[in-house]
């Protein structure tokens, strides 16, 4: 078993967990099993409606960097045109009306991902990831990634660059006291969000999260439950950006460092 590690940034994203076509669209607080799975999906040109048994011996690993501002969007699709022009219903006619939602957004979060799963299929879609059939988005196709995206596609154990190596957003707030973490701190709290009960981890807090894909179908969508779980891991502080260096660039080193390494770039040549 090996793993990928994605970073999933940028000014918004959205990860829609029970509202695919209802007058308000949610969001979770972290990526979705769905969202994720789509994000691979899409780098592989996997059509709406193919079969998901390629992605069921995944497992994801969430850390939140950043959890970002819940901003909710008033959307308007169709007001004041001819009924012929406002939007199309699935048989086919079309509303008549204005169709208005209200949409959830995560502003300004970063999350970074851990995929881990057998060798061939990680080395596929770290392949495709690479040069992805269509463009990655967080959630929605107007929720651009920022870069770097791919942080690693081949790690032999990717929670532990979770846990150690891979530079934290900055600047981290502490939520609960509303100020920016002492700089003598020596460790920060940070969430996981887990699909296996973690090793050693304390009190690790059940949740149930309605984002198994089950189809992406563009009629036949379906999802089911699954059981997740959050902890709060105490990472090193020296994760925190420090000096003169800027997250990205101290992202785009651990980059460097390591496809130097272990992980030969492909040639653009």
């Amino acid at each position: 078993m090996t793993g990928l590690l994605l970073r999933l940034a940028g000014p918004l994203q959205s990860w829609g967990e029970r509202s695919a076509f209802s007058a308000v669209r949610d969001t979770a607080p972290f990526p979705t099993r769905s969202g994720l799975t789509g994000i691979l999906a899409a780098a592989e040109g996997l059509p709406r409606g193919a079969a998901l048994d390629g992605y069921a011996d995944l497992e994801l690993t969430v850390r939140v960097d950043r959890p970002g501002v819940l901003l909710t969007d008033f959307h308007t699709v169709g007001g004041g045109y001819p009924a012929r022009f406002t939007a199309a219903t699935s048989g086919g006619k079309n509303k008549g009306d204005a169709v208005i939602t209200r949409r959830h957004y995560l502003a300004d979060a970063v999350f970074v991902v851990a995929v881990t799963g057998p060798d061939q299929r990680i080395n596929e879609i770290g392949a495709a990831l690479q040069r992805p059939y269509w463009a990655p988005y967080l959630g929605r196709r107007s929720c651009v990634p920022d870069e770097p995206f791919l942080l690693r596609h081949t790690v032999a154990d990717p929670i532990a660059e979770l846990l150690t190596e891979i530079p934290l957003a900055s600047p981290y707030t502490d939520e609960r006291l509303g100020r920016p973490m002492p700089p003598a701190a020596q460790s920060v709290p940070i969430t996981f969000i887990w699909e296996q009960p973690p090793t050693g981890s304390r009190d690790p807090v059940p949740l149930t999260s309605h984002d198994h894909p089950v189809s992406f179908g563009e009629h036949e969508r379906a999802h089911t439950k699954r059981r997740i779980y959050r902890t709060v891991e105490h990472l090193p502080a020296s994760l925190l950006d420090h000096g003169e260096q800027t997250v990205h660039e101290r992202l785009i080193d651990y980059v460097t460092r390591h496809t130097s390494r272990t992980e030969p770039m492909e040639s653009t040549a």
